[in-house]
């Protein structure tokens, strides 16, 4: 299934994701997928990661050592959660927590190679879970009370946040101590739901809360998760936080005072709330961010399409990744969605009926810092 990233449909996502236990949020994206490759971290040329047997793969995380995380289809049919080595050599089926049955998916992944998602457990439940290092191991994180969980961050301690229905049917933002260990609720802004999407090392966690108004806001924490604190918004209703770095800046998207939906960025902790614009287009999204303050994601151009974009450090320049890489012919990054401390870009390639994952290496950040320096 392919998504229109239209306001409209966004917007319907978000709805869902605000009401239906183990939604996927705002920044999901679905596609029918063939290939995955990683461009090397100098440039030299793509490494197919292969699959777990099946014909799908997606990527949906990344390490400083270019660990790889994601789900796959394997040889009878099933989605699982895989885990590569460094630089995204060989790729290795987590299994689910129930052994060879149902499917699970990788959503985060830190320096130790822990990994974080959600699997399923039973009929119509899925739990978040943690592995050991280097994907060693699936654990059950349990839930808030309710019937699914999911895990979507993870950092160096192994503190884990992401989304769990409450006993009272509710879906609330949670994290846990390290290594997974104890599962806390982190409450809403005053709305009914909300959900986490990352954390950095200090334990700050980013994501989206409905308000005492209704309106749905990104927000960021405190160390720890203590104190939900509104991002607000670049004018409009809505916004919502994607990725955090370790200086507690914060990306994501918002609405503007004229309509569109824009990626932003925050200073450190979150305060100021900076529209990083477009690629000449209506629209664009900001999907993760280094400890530089490189921010990957994606933009519509002048022309219509959806093109991945990096900036520099802090968020400055806006620059369309296709003009940066060599690709396949044919192929046209359509969003990135993750960065790493090296430069590494995790970026979709959404061709008719194909989905992959492509990682460009350090040239980029060369190219950025040259590209700043000449102006």
């Amino acid at each position: 299934m392919k998504i229109t990233r239209s306001s409209t449909m966004q917007n319907l996502i978000l709805a869902a994701a605000l009401t239906i236990g183990f939604a996927s949020s705002a920044l999901a994206q679905f596609y029918q997928g063939e290939h995955a490759y990683i461009v090397d971290s100098v440039g030299k040329g793509l490494t197919d990661l292969g699959t777990l047997g099946g014909g799908f793969r997606s990527a949906r995380g990344i390490n400083d050592a270019g660990q790889v995380v994601g789900e796959s289809n394997t040889a009878t049919g099933g989605s699982h959660a895989f885990i590569t080595g460094p630089n995204g050599l060989g790729i290795t089926d987590l299994g689910t927590l129930t052994g060879s049955t149902g499917g699970s998916v990788a959503y985060g992944i830190n320096d130790a190679g822990q990994v974080v998602g959600g699997s399923y457990t039973a009929p119509g439940t899925d739990h978040a879970f943690i592995t050991g290092p280097n994907g060693v191991g699936m654990t059950d994180l349990g839930t808030l009370g309710g019937r699914n969980s999911k895990a979507l961050g993870i950092n160096d301690a192994g503190q884990v946040a992401g989304e769990s229905n409450t006993a009272a049917g509710a879906r609330h933002a949670f994290i846990t101590g390290p290594n997974g260990v104890g599962i806390t609720d982190l409450g809403t802004l005053g709305g009914a739901s909300s959900f986490a999407s990352g954390i950095n090392d200090a334990g700050q966690v980013v994501g989206l809360s409905n308000t005492a108004t209704g309106l749905a806001h990104a927000f960021i924490t405190g160390p720890n998760g203590v104190g939900m604190t509104d991002l607000g918004t670049l004018g409009g209703g809505y916004s919502e936080a994607h990725g955090i770095n370790g200086a507690g800046q914060v990306v994501g998207e918002s609405d503007t005072a004229a309509g569109a939906r824009h990626a932003f960025i925050t200073g450190p902790n979150g305060v100021d709330i900076t529209d990083l614009g477009t690629l000449a287009g209506g629209s664009s999204l900001a999907s993760g961010i280094n400890d530089a303050g490189q921010v990957v994601g994606w933009s519509i151009t002048a022309a219509g399409a959806y093109q991945a974009f990096i900036t520099g450090p802090n968020g400055v320049g806006m620059t369309d990744l296709n003009s940066l890489v060599s690709q396949p012919g044919g192929v046209v990054l359509s969003e990135a969605t993750g960065i790493n401390n090296h430069g590494q870009v995790a970026a979709n390639i959404p061709e008719p009926e194909t989905y992959a994952m492509l990682l460009a290496g350090l040239v980029l950040v060369g190219f950025i810092a040259r590209r700043r320096k000449t102006a």
